[in-house]
């Protein structure tokens, strides 16, 4: 990959643009997979939701472009361009108020050995 098609606002075009052509309304690329970390950039278009589901051991968005909810059954928050938050260690859904793009950081804790 040329470095210039790495960066964080092409990555985000180009997943944004395959999130519209998705059935789902979602396109992701895991930029990082490092032991138990991971680091995923994920883009939603306006509307999308990743349903309810289990929290990692550790994970936080930091939203690159638009915004989102964030919900659970304590609380519920909506993040913008540019806001960094820890997630919930609950289960919690996310859905894209407008097309979104973010990079979600977790630790699985699974001890398993890096692949760099």
């Amino acid at each position: 990959m040329d470095v210039t098609d790495s960066t964080l606002e092409v990555l985000s075009d180009k997943h944004l643009a395959l999130a519209h052509d998705d059935a789902h309304g979602r396109s992701a690329d895991m930029l990082v997979h490092d032991g138990p970390l991971r680091q995923t950039l994920v883009a939603m278009v306006s509307g999308s939701e990743l349903r309810e589901h289990n929290s990692p051991p550790a994970a936080s968005l930091l939203i690159l472009r638009g915004s989102v909810r964030v919900v659970s059954a304590q609380e519920e928050v909506v993040l913008k361009s540019g806001e960094f938050r820890g997630l919930p260690h609950h289960r919690h859904s996310v859905t894209a108020i407008e097309d979104s793009v973010f990079i979600l950081t977790t630790v699985t804790g699974t001890g398993e050995p890096s692949r760099r």
